[in-house]
């Protein structure tokens, strides 16, 4: 009796095991993980999301400062989104959204996911390069020479001829410390476009967030608020509402997330069962961030209090994402979480500390008022003056006539 038992209980595990590999190579299921694998995916995943919004605030600091000097010089306002662009992101993002689920509903994937690779292979490796240049060039000896190369693409006249409305179609200046960048930078693109590594996806996804919380600027706190709490109802509607964000999020093959396997301790390099988190939850948040950090240089206090503070936060907001997430058992909209802590922090720190006028009047770049209400604000000023010296002079003819009847 015992060995029939065995028996059973031996080919049952068997068909578990065959049906177990057999949906792991179909991807029709996940191999399951033990509780130390998920936990080191997911601390990971909370360390890959905090490191981007940091350096790149960071580094936005610096690229803001590069911007008000090139407008003081060359007078060309700076890229920065403004209220209407931010109340136009969450639909514009919807229709893309839309449209990319129809794509792969239509069409075949690996077409799609073909073109698109290519696409993201070929920005990945600028972004790369771009985060990897200072990072490279104090690795380099100094007895390697910095060699400064200008390439350029103008449209004007013909041999022989001068003319002042040239245009400068290409224009990029580079050095050699860039060209081992860019040679670093494409050897781990083509590692991706290859075989589609975790890591090397990590590395491009890292370098995307990076160079979009650090470019992608924020002009102030109303915009931040507004593009905040569109994206808030978008992430809502779109994964609980509908099953459109899933669907893309799990057909679309490309370095715009960022994953960690949680069989990574069982499987090693070779895992297939991965923690996903999107780019979106890292740039949108990490942009409104980094402006708190030039709004906390702007106070001049010594102290980036509410840069810390709203950082603390969205840390918080992120590890309730992912508690909720194991609960529940089905996939979160992670802005549903970080946006009310991202946005509430500073707003009610603000409010406590006195700050909050100082909050909502500041700007990076402030716009100049028209040359209209400039002179209109001239001719008011120069009429109430005249005004005022009228009277002053009517005044002293007054006392000049009371004086000599006296």
């Amino acid at each position: 009796m015992a060995d029939v038992v065995e028996d059973i209980v031996q080919q049952v595990q068997e068909n578990l095991t065959e049906s177990a590999n057999a949906a792991a190579t179909n991807g029709t299921a996940k191999i399951p993980s033990t509780p130390e694998g998920m936990a080191l995916a997911y601390g990971t995943l909370v360390v890959m999301a905090m490191l981007p919004i940091f350096f790149g605030s960071m580094r936005s600091v610096k690229h803001h400062k590069e911007q008000t000097t090139a407008f003081e010089k060359t007078g060309e306002k700076p890229d920065t989104m403004t209220s209407k662009d931010a109340m136009m992101f969450p639909i514009m993002a919807s229709c893309a959204l839309f449209g990319l689920y129809m794509f792969f509903k239509i069409f075949s994937k690996d077409n799609i996911n073909f073109l698109l690779t290519g696409y993201f292979f070929f920005l990945g490796v600028m972004a790369l390069s771009h985060l990897l240049s200072p990072v490279i060039s104090s690795l380099i000896p100094a007895s390697i020479p910095k060699i400064p190369y200008h390439l350029s693409f103008i449209q004007g006249p013909t041999e022989g001829e001068r003319d002042d409305k040239e245009t400068y179609l290409i224009d990029y200046k580079f050095t050699t410390h860039d060209i081992c960048c860019f040679i670093i930078s494409l050897i781990i693109g083509v590692w991706y476009l290859l075989q589609k590594h975790w890591i090397a996806n990590n590395l491009l996804g890292l370098a995307f967030a990076v160079n979009g919380v650090e470019l992608l600027h924020l002009n102030n706190i109303v915009t931040g608020c507004i593009l905040l709490g569109g994206l808030f109802f978008y992430d809502i509607f779109w994964v609980f509402g509908t099953n459109v964000m899933v669907t893309v999020a799990k057909s679309f093959e490309a370095p715009i997330k960022l994953v960690f396997p949680q069989d990574l301790i069982t499987n090693g390099l070779n895992a297939s069962n991965f923690a996903v988190l999107g780019l979106g939850d890292i740039v949108i948040p990490g942009i409104f961030i980094a402006l708190l950090l030039r709004f906390d240089n702007s106070l001049k206090r010594k102290s980036n209090f509410y840069f810390y503070a709203t950082f603390t936060a969205y840390f918080f907001g992120l590890l309730a994402t992912i508690f909720v997430m194991h609960v529940f058992k089905h996939a979160q909209p992670a802005l549903l979480y970080l946006v009310p802590a991202c946005l509430g922090t500073p707003l009610l720190l603000a409010l406590l500390k006195g700050d909050i006028k100082k909050l909502f009047a500041y700007e990076d770049h402030p716009e100049e008022k028209p040359a209209k209400e400039t002179k209109n604000n001239k001719s008011e000023k120069s009429s109430a003056s005249g005004d005022e010296s009228s009277t002053k002079t009517k005044k002293e003819t007054k006392k000049k006539e009371s004086k000599k009847v006296k």
